[in-house]
């Protein structure tokens, strides 16, 4: 089995050594693009991927899920063969309104809109991001069309009945039963999957991220990696952890609202540690389904 090479795209210096990993370092981006940025700015980081990415390569390690939303270029430059989905870990829906251009909790609708992507499957949400209060705040238009499925557990999402969208709505009790689910869903699936993990979607003491965390263990993680029986398109993973201060006030104000928890100096590299172990395990179960 020919295993490629993961890619680091090294804008906050928190990923670890990977074996054989090539190393993109973008440092002077970090500014630019994490937390969000405008359309014009993605559409530059874009074609800066063209031009640096090679023909060939496995997954993309994209540092902080403040980076998350650099799953859309990564999947829009894909030519694949035929229809794919798209297979999202997450502890939010990444499906939220923005109307600055594209955020790391708003990319997903762009995905579903992609003409190569046949659904997108958000797996692992426990954040209230769908539940009645923020219903407003997530884009419809894809729940609507059938294009986006959240798979949640704990939520309270009972507003999708009176819009009449709840088969776009997978709500368990706990994360055995949402992957039990999801891995007999995927016995008739017919489709190549790109997969992208967000580490928050992992309990704490899995992984520590610098966004409120969700429930899954390796195991789950595992499982659900091992039911994508049609092979991979591409992966990336985010949800390392690292320290940013905004220079725009935009971004330290959104960020507040978002309630981003604190990141401790003296855990740091600890978590770190622990966010490369994982990595390693991840890495390998991807290569066995790529």
């Amino acid at each position: 089995m020919s295993v490629q090479r993961p890619v680091v795209l090294d804008i906050d210096g928190s990923v670890g050594e990977l074996p054989n990993r090539l190393v993109l370092p973008l440092a002077e981006w970090q500014e630019a693009i994490r937390f969000g940025c405008s359309l014009a700015t993605m559409r530059r980081f874009r074609t800066l991927l063209d031009a640096r990415l090679p023909a060939q390569y496995g997954t993309v390690f994209t540092g902080s899920g403040d980076f998350h939303h650099l799953s859309w270029p990564l999947i829009a430059r894909l030519k694949p063969a035929t229809a794919i989905q798209v297979v999202v870990l997450d502890n939010h829906p990444d499906n939220m309104r923005f109307p600055f251009g594209v955020h790391c909790g708003s990319w997903v609708r762009r995905v579903a809109a992609l003409p190569f992507v046949d659904h997108v499957h958000v797996l692992g949400i426990t954040s209230a991001d769908i539940g009645a209060s923020h219903a407003w705040e997530n884009y419809l238009a894809p729940l609507l069309r059938g294009k986006l499925t959240y798979w949640s557990m704990g939520v309270d999402t009972g507003w999708s009945r009176r819009l009449g969208i709840t088969r776009a709505f997978r709500g368990f009790d706990t994360p055995d039963a949402l992957v039990d689910a999801f891995v007999e869903q995927q016995r008739t699936q017919t489709r190549p999957t790109y997969l992208t993990i967000d580490k928050d979607a992992f309990a704490p003491e899995v992984a520590h991220t610098n966004w409120d965390q969700g429930r899954l263990q390796l195991d789950h993680a595992l499982a659900l990696i091992g039911s994508l029986r049609q092979g991979l398109a591409g992966s990336d993973i985010n949800g390392e952890v690292s320290h940013y201060r905004y220079q725009a006030w935009w971004k330290r104000k959104l960020s507040a609202m978002d309630e981003q928890p604190e990141i401790d100096p003296a855990q740091l590299a600890g978590w770190q540690a622990q966010q490369h172990a994982l990595n390693l395990k991840l890495l390998e179960a991807i290569a066995e389904r790529g």
